[in-house]
């Protein structure tokens, strides 16, 4: 396992199965599991404190409401930790988005914009975070930028001939 992701419960596996899609495109080896910050901090304690043991280099944490999860796991490991707000209150992921990013000094959480946008690009981060050590991974990182360059390139020239 390179990359270990956290959800606060099952409710939170259709957002989270997003992070997880872009690590098996990428061939990037991943756990998946439920820990409760609030229902059981134990296990979140332990899952935190024995991933890099367990050969993580990188865990996402996604919950909502109070979303403590992220912070809770930050907390219990000097593993770069991303924490994915879900959309589960009537604040539409704000609360969620704020109680991620607003982390004490010393004890950071990258956080990512909320659901299942934020759920990818926290895949793609955690990417970008295990590159730093992997070439081939880095260079495949690469070329799906020159890629998405190219894109965004086709698609002008279709537009400007419509005009």
């Amino acid at each position: 396992m390179k990359v270990l992701i956290l959800m606060g419960s099952e409710n939170d596996l259709t957002v989270m199965k997003e992070a997880a899609g872009v690590l098996e495109e990428l061939g990037i080896p991943y756990e998946m599991t439920i820990g409760s910050a609030h229902r059981s901090p134990a296990r979140v304690r332990r899952l935190a404190a024995e991933a890099e043991k367990r050969g993580a280099g990188v865990i996402i944490a996604g919950a909502g409401m109070a979303a403590h999860l992220a912070g809770a796991v930050a907390a219990c490991t000097v593993l770069p930790v991303i924490g994915v707000p879900l959309e589960s209150s009537a604040l539409g992921g704000l609360d969620a988005l704020l109680s991620t990013a607003q982390m004490p000094p010393g004890v950071p959480v990258a956080t990512v914009a909320v659901g299942k946008a934020g759920a990818r690009n926290a895949g793609w981060l955690a990417a970008q975070i295990l590159a730093v050590e992997d070439k081939k991974l880095a260079g495949e990182l690469r070329r799906r930028r020159r890629a998405l360059a190219q894109d965004v390139e086709r698609k002008a020239k279709q537009l400007e001939k419509k005009q």
